[in-house]
């Protein structure tokens, strides 16, 4: 069995899945207004210059340091229900089409992320990606986050996942295909024998050009919401005539039917 692993920040989406949900947060109570122009920024340079290890790091302390206390189930709950109208229209077009080439190849895709389990997990359900690495935060028996992790699906932490599940299902690494856009990754990206760097950074570049593995700009974010609905065929205006005369008769039909049993009961 072949797989094909997906970054999703910058990858699958043009935004970082752990800030956009910054707004129902703060609705919710859970940050402040100053933690959202906090977000803002950080996700500025991010976009921007990438994300390096040292500027994860700070961002997972501060993270950790943020959730704690925090209600996991109320968590995901939030993010499932603002899913839809905050991660809809930042989905690369390009990664929906490789993902599908990947699935009716007969590949397992799994998306590979940093960001929380609580958000990737709905996210991957709704773009009909069955397999989620991620990183899991320790809970107390109340449910509340400790502020501490308890994987950390970063760099190596990727690596030594995409190889447990190879160990644990078969896969074929030497004939599977991986996708990123960070240097951050290249462990990731290194696990598999066709590696891809999609939107790269400044580093990750140089290394693919180096190496000569494909680079990939993905450039055009889409409703996939939208993009179900436009394939869905629409009836032609014969089919929909035919319909609608079928209609009709059937409901003269009905009613000649009635009127005849009325006249016999009268006679």
């Amino acid at each position: 069995m072949e797989a094909a692993f997906f970054d999703l920040d910058k990858t699958i989406i043009a935004r970082s899945s752990a800030l956009v949900f910054g707004r129902p947060f703060y609705k919710e109570g859970l940050i402040t207004r100053s933690h959202i122009v906090k977000g803002m920024y950080a996700q500025l340079v991010y976009h921007l210059v990438g994300a390096d290890e040292n500027k994860m790091d700070r961002m997972r302390e501060a993270l950790l340091e943020l959730t704690k206390g925090w209600d996991k189930g109320r968590v995901s709950q939030l993010v499932r229900e603002t899913l839809t109208e905050l991660i809809d229209p930042i989905i690369f077009e390009e990664a929906l089409e490789l993902i599908e080439e990947h699935r009716i190849a007969g590949r397992r895709v799994f998306i590979v992320s940093s960001s929380a389990e609580e958000i990737v997990k709905p996210l991957a359900e709704y773009l009909g990606v069955p397999n989620v690495i991620a990183t899991r935060a320790k809970v107390d028996e109340n449910g509340l986050y400790t502020g501490e992790l308890e994987f950390y699906a970063y760099a190596e932490g990727k690596r030594e996942a995409i190889l447990a599940e190879a160990a644990r299902t078969g896969l074929d690494l030497p004939r599977s295909y991986a996708y990123s856009d960070s240097v951050t990754d290249l462990p990731m990206l290194e696990s598999v024998g066709h590696p891809h760097a999609v939107n790269p950074d400044k580093e990750l570049r140089k290394i693919a050009e180096e190496r000569e593995w494909p680079i990939l700009e993905f450039r055009n974010p889409v409703s996939l919401r939208r993009r179900i609905a436009e394939r869905v065929p629409r009836p032609s205006p014969t089919a929909a005539a035919l319909a609608g005369a079928t209609v009709l008769a059937v409901i003269a039909w009905a009613w000649l039917r009635r009127t005849r049993g009325e006249r016999r009961a009268a006679a």
